[in-house]
C-alpha cells in the first residue's frame, strides 16, 4: 500500500471537526533505527546535511502545537546507540555524566523505546547504564522478551499512557535472533525469546489486566516476508496472527512500509531520521475505534533551531574528535570495489586481522555498501567508512574443505552464472541503500571473500565447483582434511549471514568449541594499523606472502559485464 501523506494542516481540521461530535483523537509518532543520526550537520567540511533528530523534533513539535501535546505519543524502535561517530564517542570517549542520546530524547519528550539489536551490541556497561538513564526520566527501554536468570524481563516490559483521551498500552520487544549476531559476553544473563508467540501472550495478558482503549506493540524487528522464515524479521508474520493490536511497530531492516489487516496497522518508517511512522488514533461513541497510519519524509532543511542550538556544544565535541588525524593513505580506497575481485579496501581490512590475530586465512566483507576514503590525510572519521560497525575479531579453527564450502557459499550470495549479468542483481529499488532501481538481492556484508590463500571464482561452473584453491598464501600446499585458523568477525563467528552454517555446515555449538581467540573491535584495530605504520599503501596492501590472491575468471568474460552490472547498481 503506498502511503498517503497526511499534512499538519490536515490533522488540525481533522481534531476541530472531531470536536463537534466528542470524539477523541490521538497521534501516534515513530522512529527507528536512528543510528546517530542526532545532528543535522556533517563533521566533515564538504559534505551534506541530513535528516536527524533535529528534523524529527522540528516535525513533532509542529504537531504537538496543532493538535496539543497531550494528544501526541513520541516512540522510538530501537538501534539507538550505533552507527553514526556520535553514538560511539558518548558510548566510549565520553562516558562521564548522562549519556547524550538520553539528554536528547528527554529534551523531545520520548515517552517509551524499544531496545535494538546494536543497542545490545554497545555492551552492557553501554545499554545499561542508558537504561538507568532512561527510567530516571520517565522513559521505559522496553523488551519484554528479553529475559534474565530468573525468566523475569531484563528491561521493561510495558507501559500505560493517557493520551488523546484514551488508556493506551505501548509493550516493547527486541530482536530475537540476538545470538546469530553478538557473542555472549555482550548479551550475559539474557535470554531472547521469538516474538512468536511471545507478542501475543503479553497482548492477552497486559489487556486483561489493563483494559486498555489502544494496544501499540512496538518491537525491533524487520518487516520479513511473512513467511515465518526469518527470525530477525517478524512484523509481517504477527500482522497476519496478532489480535487485539492496534499499532505494530517495526524496524531494524530499514525498510519504509505500511500495511493493515483487519484492525491492525503495521508501520516502518525506515532508519536515520529519513522519515517518521504517524498512525491517527479516533474514538466515539458513534463510531468506535479508527485507526489510519503513513509514514511521513523529514525534511533535512527544516530543524529544531533551538534544540541544535542546546546540542551545539556536544556536536563540536563530536567533530573535534571525528578530525583528529590518524595517519596518511596513499592510494584511494573504494568500497565498491569489493565485488568484483581484490582491491585495496578488502586488502587493508585482511592485513589488519591477519597481522593483529596471527591466523593464517582472513574472512571480510565489505560493510560500507559505497564509500571512499581518498588518498591522503586519514581522520578518525574515515575510520567509520573503514569499518563502520562494532564487531570483534576471532579466530577459529576451520577444516580445508570447510572453508572451500564457505567460500562456495559467499560467492554465491553475490555472483551468478553469466547471462545478462554477472552480479546477482535485480531491477528493483532498495531502502537500504537509496537505490531506486538496480540493487544487490543479498546483503553486501554478506560478501565474503578470504586473504592468506591462492585461488580463483570460475563464474561460469554451478554453485560448489566455483572455488578452486590452488595455495596457501607462502606457497604451502592447501588440504582438504587439514585444519587452519581464521580470522572473522564476531558477527561472522555468532552466525550472521550464516555462512557457516549452510556455507562450511557447522553448527553453533560446532563453531563456539572452535574459538581460539577472541580479540578487541576492529575498527580499533584498523585505527591502531594507522598509526603504527603512519602511511600506508601498496607495500601493504601488495603483500601476496600474506594476503595471497584471487580472481573471478574467466576475465574476459567477466569484467565488461561487472563493469556493466556496477553502472546499473552505482
Amino acid at each position: 500500500m503506498r502511503p498517503r501523506l497526511i499534512t499538519i494542516l490536515l490533522a488540525v481540521l481533522f481534531l476541530a471537526a472531531a470536536c463537534t461530535s466528542g470524539e477523541r483523537t490521538l497521534h501516534i509518532v515513530t522512529t527507528g533505527d536512528v543510528h546517530g543520526s542526532w545532528f543535522d550537520e556533517p563533521y566533515v567540511e564538504g559534505q551534506a546535511n541530513k535528516t536527524s533528530l533535529m528534523s524529527v523534533n522540528a516535525w513533532v513539535d509542529s504537531l504537538r502545537r496543532a493538535v496539543g501535546k497531550k494528544n501526541v505519543l513520541l516512540l522510538d524502535a530501537g538501534d539507538c546507540l550505533q552507527g553514526d561517530n556520535a553514538p560511539y564517542y558518548y558510548n566510549y570517549v565520553d562516558t562521564e555524566g548522562e549519556h547524550m542520546f538520553v539528554q536528547l530524547v528527554a529534551y523531545m519528550g520520548y515517552d517509551a523505546i524499544a531496545v535494538g539489536n546494536h543497542d545490545i551490541e554497545a555492551g552492557h556497561a553501554v545499554y545499561d547504564k542508558v537504561a538507568a538513564q532512561l527510567r530516571a526520566h520517565g522513559i521505559p527501554f522496553m523488551a519484554a522478551n528479553a529475559l534474565d536468570d530468573d525468566d523475569n524481563p531484563y528491561f521493561a516490559s510495558y507501559e500505560v499512557f493517557h493520551r488523546g483521551g484514551m488508556k493506551v498500552v505501548v509493550i516493547g520487544f527486541t530482536n530475537p535472533n540476538m545470538e546469530a549476531w553478538l557473542d555472549e559476553p555482550i548479551w550475559e544473563g539474557i535470554e531472547f525469546e521469538s516474538l512468536i508467540p511471545c507478542v501475543q501472550e503479553w497482548v492477552d495478558k497486559v489487556r486483561e489486566k489493563e483494559h486498555p482503549d489502544v494496544v501499540v506493540v512496538l518491537t525491533h524487528s524487520g518487516t520479513g516476508e511473512g513467511n515465518g522464515s526469518i527470525l530477525e524479521s517478524q512484523g509481517l508474520d504477527l500482522l497476519e496472527s496478532l489480535q487485539g493490536v492496534d499499532i505494530l511497530v517495526c524496524s531494524h531492516d530499514h525498510r519504509p512500509f505500511i500495511a493493515q489487516k483487519d484492525e491492525t496497522w503495521l508501520i516502518n518508517g525506515g532508519a536515520r531520521a529519513g522519515n517518521v511512522g504517524h498512525a491517527v488514533v479516533s474514538m466515539s461513541k458513534e463510531s468506535g475505534k479508527k485507526v489510519r497510519g503513513e509514514y511521513v519524509r523529514m525534511d533535512k532543511n527544516k530543524v529544531d533551531e533551538k534544540m541544535k542550538e542546546h546540542f551545539r556544544p556536544a556536536f563540536e565535541a563530536v567533530k573535534a574528535f571525528t578530525l583528529q588525524p590518524v595517519g596518511t593513505l596513499a592510494v584511494d580506497l573504494h568500497t565498491r570495489d569489493a565485488y568484483t575481485g581484490m582491491n585495496d579496501y578488502a586488502a587493508l581490512i585482511h592485513m589488519v586481522q591477519l597481522e593483529a590475530s596471527g591466523a593464517q586465512i582472513s574472512f571480510m566483507a565489505p560493510l560500507t555498501f559505497d564509500g571512499t576514503v581518498s588518498a591522503g590525510q586519514v581522520i578518525f572519521n574515515d575510520m567509520f567508512t573503514i569499518y563502520p560497525f562494532e564487531n570483534q575479531l576471532y579466530v577459529v579453527k576451520m577444516k580445508g574443505s570447510e572453508i572451500k564450502d564457505y567460500l562456495e557459499y559467499s560467492y554465491d550470495n553475490w555472483i551468478q552464472t553469466p547471462g545478462e549479468h554477472v552480479l546477482k542483481i535485480s531491477d528493483a529499488p532498495d531502502p537500504r541503500t537509496g537505490a531506486q532501481r538496480w540493487s544487490f538481492v543479498g546483503r553486501t556484508y554478506n560478501f565474503d571473500s578470504a586473504a592468506g590463500l591462492v585461488y580463483t571464482v570460475d563464474v561460469t561452473k554451478p554453485y560448489g565447483k566455483r572455488v578452486k584453491i590452488t595455495s596457501l598464501a607462502n606457497g604451502a600446499p592447501f588440504k582438504q582434511d587439514e585444519m587452519y585458523t581464521v580470522a572473522m568477525t564476531s558477527y561472522r563467528a555468532s552466525g550472521g549471514g550464516e555462512i557457516l552454517q549452510k556455507g562450511a555446515g557447522l553448527s553453533k555449538d560446532e563453531v563456539d568449541d572452535r574459538i581460539q581467540e577472541r580479540l578487541p573491535e576492529i575498527r580499533e584495530m584498523v585505527y591502531q594499523y594507522f598509526k603504527k605504520h603512519g602511511t600506508v599503501g601498496t607495500q601493504d596492501f601488495g603483500n601476496r606472502a600474506v594476503l595471497g590472491e584471487w580472481h573471478f575468471v574467466p576475465e574476459k568474460l567477466v569484467n565488461p559485464l561487472f563493469e556493466q552490472d556496477l553502472a546499473l547498481i552505482f
